[in-house]
């Protein structure tokens, strides 16, 4: 099937776009100012150039990264898998939020060791595995953040430890009952949502 256009935009099939050349590029940065540097974020005004030759401007935050997991207490694969979620509050967000163990990485840290460092520091766990999943990007409108993602086997218990500005609550749950409250509307945090489906569909049923 060759292109065509729809509504005067090009259209092009899912074949088409694999024999593409695997290093395409749609713009090229041609200059880049700090606009603020905060404690999470950096924020940029970049110049870019798109290729059929114009130009424009973007802000972007700039983000190092971050690491999120699926603590698993048994057999993901088994009958009832039951993981552990945070009840924190966030508040950016208005309140509190179900989300998985996440945080940024440290200069130098790999994704997987930022992901175990965060177990053990949100639930007090340690893991004898902790296995990818997939990465995700957060929201490439704006920002580079990517999220890598997780999920945690043969947990050891310990004590967890929190920051002072960290309002958690640790939840036993089923896999079955964390996939109702995404459909409820219970779960919003997207890496959260994601990750939960994500072994749902494709690692549980290994």
């Amino acid at each position: 099937m060759s292109s065509k256009k729809k509504g005067g935009k090009p259209v092009i099939t899912a074949g088409e776009l694999r024999d593409r050349a695997p290093d395409e590029r749609p713009a090229a940065q041609l200059s880049e100012r700090e606009l603020y540097a905060g404690k999470i974020v950096t924020l940029y005004r970049d110049t870019v150039r798109f290729p059929d030759g114009s130009t424009a401007e973007f802000d972007i935050a700039r983000h190092p990264g971050a690491s999120a997991v699926i603590p698993f207490l048994n057999d993901p694969a088994g009958d009832e898998p039951q993981i552990l979620l945070l009840r924190q509050y966030r508040y950016a967000a208005g309140g509190y939020l179900y989300e998985i163990p996440a945080g940024r990485l440290d200069e130098g840290e790999s994704p997987e060791s930022c992901a175990a460092r965060e177990l053990k520091e949100e639930t007090g766990c340690t893991a004898a595995q902790i296995e990818p999943l997939t990465s995700i990007l957060t929201t490439p409108g704006f920002t580079n953040e990517v999220i890598h993602l997780f999920m945690a086997t043969g947990l050891t218990h310990g004590e967890p430890s929190h920051e002072a500005d960290e309002f958690v609550e640790i939840v036993i749950i089923r896999l079955s009952e964390a996939l109702e409250l995404i459909r409820s509307g219970e779960i919003t945090d997207s890496k959260t949502a994601l990750a939960l489906m994500f072994v749902a569909g494709f690692k549980t049923g290994d």
